[in-house]
């Protein structure tokens, strides 16, 4: 039984098109990696509730490490150091801090900094992820700007959140919620792509682009440490698994 992991964030169709380039070659040698994403506190309390566990690094930026993991395939990380700072969450009772960064850095010397703030005001007008990735190559560099801000919708009826009930803004930056959209009578987004294509790879054997289990475990770990280090404030040792 082929068993993958389901991180949707790679079937968006420009973190696929990034991966061609870099197996192309057209980056050469990844030399650093910058990412940071953003949401309000409204979602990040519906995933509290949920899961009172799921901090902004394990819920979130989990899915960044597997980014720069599945960028650097082949390259193993070895060492994590983060910081943290939380007022408003922790004020409301969760242990989960408001803003998280990471440094990992690769045996090769690649330098990864990720970022991640859950604690925009409430009625920012993000529906889910609003990331950048940057990554810097001896030969070339692919700027990612997903915050979405070239779509935006403004109506004074109020728009809806697809993950907060009776949640609803008049400004909102369009295709930010994270698994896709409902438009037309048909779902849209990297959750549509992800579904289509692993069924695609059963029926016709094409590749799927899904995390394979070493791949997610190794990605656990990564963002385990990324808590471990912002914790203790100390570096943290990646196995060699």
């Amino acid at each position: 039984v082929e068993v993958v992991v389901g991180y949707s964030r790679r079937h968006d169709r420009r973190w696929m098109l990034t991966k061609e380039h870099i197996v192309q070659g057209r980056l050469g040698e990844i030399l650093g990696i910058q990412s940071r994403v953003y949401n309000t506190r409204a979602q990040m309390l519906q995933i509290l509730k949920r899961s009172p566990e799921a901090t902004p690094v394990m819920d979130v930026l989990t899915y960044y490490v597997d980014m720069a993991c599945w960028y650097l395939e082949g390259i193993r990380p070895v060492e994590v150091i983060a910081r943290s700072n939380g007022k408003i969450f922790k004020g409301m009772g969760y242990d989960a801090d408001d803003v998280t960064w990471a440094i990992i850095t690769f045996e090769n010397g690649c330098v990864v900094n990720l970022g991640v703030c859950y604690a925009l005001p409430e009625k920012y007008p993000s529906n889910g992820q609003s990331p950048r990735f940057e990554i810097i190559g001896q030969d070339g560099v692919i700027l990612l700007d997903a915050d979405n801000k070239d779509s935006l919708l403004f109506t004074e009826k109020g728009a809806p959140h697809a993950y907060v009930p009776d949640h609803f803004t008049d400004i909102v930056f369009m295709q930010t919620n994270s698994s896709g959209d409902w438009a037309l009578g048909d779902f849209w987004g990297p959750i549509a792509n992800e579904t289509r294509t692993w069924l695609d790879h059963l029926v016709m054997g094409t590749p799927s682009g899904h995390t394979t289990v070493q791949e997610g475990r190794l990605t656990v770990e990564v963002t385990l440490a990324i808590e471990e280090s912002a914790r203790t404030g100390l570096p943290v040792a990646i196995s060699k698994g």
